[in-house]
């Protein structure tokens, strides 16, 4: 099954104008729709606990400040996640380490294959 048929709503939260535009791009090249984007950590968080999405793309550093809670809120409610992150995998922490992760610069054909992998993550929960 493709993204494009699952219809998903992806919440973006990238704090760079360009990355942001990117990802923006992506999602609706695979047949997705955006929520958000969010580029605060205060934003991402209103929309963590209270938007309506199937998935969440996560930049780690937002402004200096990790994302973690922001993940924490997302995973609290089944929603599964992605980061993207220069860093890689291995600058996750080790409660993260099982989310796929976009290393930074990321291409669509990354990025599908993140948001693939979530969703069999997710479906296997």
């Amino acid at each position: 099954m493709s993204v494009s048929e699952l219809k998903h709503r992806i919440l973006v939260v990238e704090d760079e104008a360009m990355v942001s535009m990117l990802l923006e791009d992506m999602v609706l090249d695979c047949g997705a729709r955006i929520v958000g984007p969010a580029a605060t950590f205060d934003s991402a968080l209103t929309l963590a606990r209270e938007g309506e999405f199937d998935l969440a793309v996560l930049d780690l550093n937002l402004g200096g400040t990790l994302s973690y809670p922001i993940a924490e809120v997302i995973r609290g409610r089944g929603i599964p996640l992605i980061f993207a992150t220069g860093y890689g995998s291995n600058g996750l922490r080790d409660s993260f380490r099982d989310c796929p992760t976009l290393q930074k610069p990321f291409s669509q054909s990354d990025f599908a294959q993140a948001v693939a992998a979530a969703c069999s993550r997710s479906m296997s929960n």
